[in-house]
């Protein structure tokens, strides 16, 4: 099996939100987690390459590795596309369309507050230089807690507003919080994605024989010590994908369910 670590950032930035900061990364620490990619010998492809891969397409080649980047927070476009444009790595970005600016403002009431997040002529910008646009939905809710009627409309009404903007298809997702169930797996693909990240056992490598519905990634965070990083860039460190859901993970979905039909939901961090 060959693995492959699926990085997962959401902010890099030295300021940041209460509520974003432990998933908030440096820009300093950034710079040296790309670092210790390179001098470790991964390879950054494609996302839509390991997508391909997956869906029984060529192998990845071995030591690949892709970088991912969740929400669209305006430091995307100030900071880590630079660098990533430096270095000549490929990236994507999830977007949350109910929280990019339109006009100076943004769509709708933002799920991420007191955060500055791209605008539409950013994302079209960051698309016409090659970063892979992808969709997380339109207001980030936990898509497992919904009925079918409105994680549907999450899922497929991102995925039109995306194409709108853009002129072209889009065909990867991100699930928000990681969340997602068999239902909710099915939605997606009718909507016509062709792949969707997960976060599977809090951080997990993906692998050439992972699903590519709910592909595992390693989620970055401001506690993400050096060590840790430096496991991961050698495979090690967390488990490999695919596997089955645990109990653990059922029981805290049907927890969650709970608390959103008694009109009490689990308020979850937007990240």
């Amino acid at each position: 099996m060959s693995v492959v670590p699926v990085f997962l950032y959401h902010a890099v930035s030295d300021r940041s939100p209460s509520w974003l900061a432990r998933f908030t990364v440096a820009p300093r620490t950034f710079v040296e987690q790309l670092d210790m990619i390179a001098d470790s010998g991964l390879r950054v492809i494609p996302l839509r390459q390991l997508v391909a891969a997956l869906l029984g397409g060529p192998a990845v080649p071995p030591r690949s590795a892709v970088l991912t980047f969740d929400d669209g927070y305006a430091d995307f476009a100030s900071t880590v596309a630079p660098l990533l444009a430096a270095r000549g790595l490929p990236s994507t970005l999830y977007v949350t369309t109910g929280a990019l600016r339109d006009a100076g403002r943004t769509s709708g009431h933002s799920p991420f507050p007191s955060v500055a997040t791209l605008s539409w002529d950013q994302v079209k910008e960051l698309d016409a230089a090659g970063v892979e646009i992808g969709g997380h939905t339109t207001t980030h809710p936990q898509l497992d807690t919904l009925s079918r009627r409105s994680a549907r409309e999450e899922v497929a009404g991102c995925k039109r507003r995306i194409e709108d903007e853009l002129g072209h298809r889009v065909d990867s997702f991100a699930y928000p919080h990681g969340y997602s169930s068999r239902t909710v797996r099915t939605l997606v693909r009718e909507a016509g994605w062709t792949s969707a990240a997960a976060i599977r056992a809090a951080s997990a490598f993906s692998s050439d024989q992972d699903d590519p519905m709910r592909f595992a990634r390693l989620m970055v965070r401001a506690d993400t010590g050096r060590d840790r990083f430096a496991r991961w860039t050698s495979g090690e460190g967390a488990p490999v994908a695919p596997f089955s859901e645990g109990l653990m993970t059922r029981g805290w979905r049907v927890y969650r369910r709970a608390k959103a039909v008694t009109g009490r939901p689990y308020r979850a961090l937007p990240a």
